[in-house]
């Protein structure tokens, strides 16, 4: 199955042009006429994973392998060591991260992780009615996503309304009309520009709440658009979380 067709196949599902403006979703890395022979689905990937591709492969991350333009090919630079790698073993890339936030991924987690119902919608944020205690919220996300610790800013007892955005999304705090916005990657300041509007926050992780890209992904490839009739091999690899907590 060429490149091409598998874009356009994915574009069908979730329309690469639903991406913001800075974002680089679609063919990262590739001929559009290569013939692929396998599909590597993972949020991310790095010199471990890329070891074990196989070559002629495509592999479907969440995140671009570029977003900046690369100005000089460093190999020390992780960027331009991924790409060495690439080309020697004729693997492709495409990145599909914004546009399937928008279409799908937060859409899944919401529903299909964290268990609550979807009232509403607005881009990249799903707004759920809760009426929960904020400690019963907190140990609802504990428990779903299987951490021990999360990071929490506590305005109210009881919370009424939650907004979600899976990744990183405290760049919409100015659009946020909840008790509560879950979200990842949350850093000192933003939680107390938060905590003086009257937010409350829990920290879901941006690892932690995306994962599931493998999941949803898979499912529209085998489900929905049946690649695996056509082509066979499609491997749900996970990617590994940079970080450890002790």
């Amino acid at each position: 199955m060429k490149l091409s067709d598998i874009y356009n196949l994915l574009d069908s599902v979730s329309p690469f042009e639903l991406q913001e403006k800075w974002d680089n979703c679609g063919i990262n890395v590739g001929d559009i006429n290569q013939e692929i022979e396998r599909i590597y689905v993972t949020l991310d990937f790095d010199t471990e994973y890329l070891a074990n591709v196989l070559p002629n492969s495509l592999i479907i991350a969440h995140h671009p392998l570029l977003i900046s333009p690369i100005k000089s090919f460093n190999f020390e630079d992780r960027s331009s060591k991924l790409l060495k790698e690439l080309i020697k073993k004729d693997i492709a890339v495409i990145a599909m991260h914004t546009n399937i936030d928008k279409s799908h991924l937060n859409d899944y987690v919401v529903r299909n992780v964290f268990g609550f119902d979807i009232e509403a919608k607005k881009d990249f944020i799903a707004y759920v009615s809760i009426e929960k205690s904020f400690d019963d919220i907190v140990a609802i996300m504990k428990n779903k996503l299987g951490v021990e610790n999360i990071k929490t800013v506590k305005t109210k007892e009881y919370i009424k309304t939650l907004a979600v955005t899976t990744g990183s999304g405290m760049s919409l705090l100015d659009e946020i009309k909840a008790d509560c916005f879950l979200t990842g990657d949350i850093k000192y300041h933003d939680a107390l520009e938060a905590k003086d509007r009257g937010i409350s926050l829990i920290d879901i992780g941006h690892y932690e709440s995306e994962r599931y890209f493998c999941d949803l992904l898979e499912s529209i490839l085998v489900n929905d658009l049946k690649i695996n009739e056509i082509m066979g091999i499609i491997s749900k690899k996970d990617f590994k979380n940079p970080f450890e907590y002790n």
